[in-house]
């Protein structure tokens, strides 16, 4: 009996083992989409910081029904709240970057400014320790949303070349999803349990 449960255990371990292996080969794959992504956001990130003007009114609206829609949420209801806002954002960075390889870079473009504009009226209210109480969903959170954004360019691109090449396309979007699931969800779920009792405690 222990011999077979140390071999279901060991046959487990080496399932999940293969597909990580696989995950991150095919980051690797696309790491020069990843990088893209990144500095997109970083600098609009900065952009956002330094000049935070552009859509003043839009954000603000957004921020404030945000805000009035989670007042009375519960921990548990932040968390769900926020992790299924990220995972939707997230796939749908994947998905329609299939049909539409630029709507992944507008993403970054969108969501690094967010991102930098919040933070500077944050500082500007409470001061550079707020962000502190950032910082610790947005490790999680932001490659999360970064590594999507990255694998819909990717996919977008796969779509042109599928034309020539049978099946490339197929076995990239069954490695875009296997990622999606083992990696990007994992990253997703540890920002919101942080970012919800961040929120929740910090009311």
């Amino acid at each position: 009996m222990v011999k077979k449960k140390n071999k279901k255990i060991i046959k487990k371990n080496d399932f999940f083992k293969e597909i990580y292996n696989d995950n991150w080969a095919f980051l690797k794959k696309i790491k020069n989409y990843i990088w893209f992504a990144s500095l997109t956001f970083l600098l609009f990130a900065l952009l956002g910081f330094l000049f935070p003007i552009f859509f003043k009114q839009e954000i603000f609206s957004f921020i404030k029904e945000v805000t009035q829609q989670i007042a009375d949420y519960n921990s548990s209801q932040l968390i769900s709240y926020i992790f299924l806002n990220n995972l939707k954002a997230s796939f749908f960075a994947i998905l329609i970057g299939i049909v539409f390889g630029i709507f992944p870079f507008f993403m970054a473009v969108a969501n690094g400014y967010l991102i930098g504009f919040v933070s500077r009226y944050s500082v500007n209210e409470e001061g550079f320790l707020i962000l502190w109480r950032l910082l610790p969903h947005g490790i999680f959170e932001i490659p999360a949303v970064i590594l999507s954004i990255a694998i819909g360019m990717r996919l977008g691109i796969d779509v042109l070349k599928s034309g020539k090449q049978k099946g490339i396309f197929k076995q990239e979007f069954v490695k875009a999803i296997k990622t999606f699931i083992f990696i990007i969800i994992p990253l997703l779920v540890i920002a919101a349990i942080i970012e919800g009792f961040l929120v929740y405690f910090l009311k």
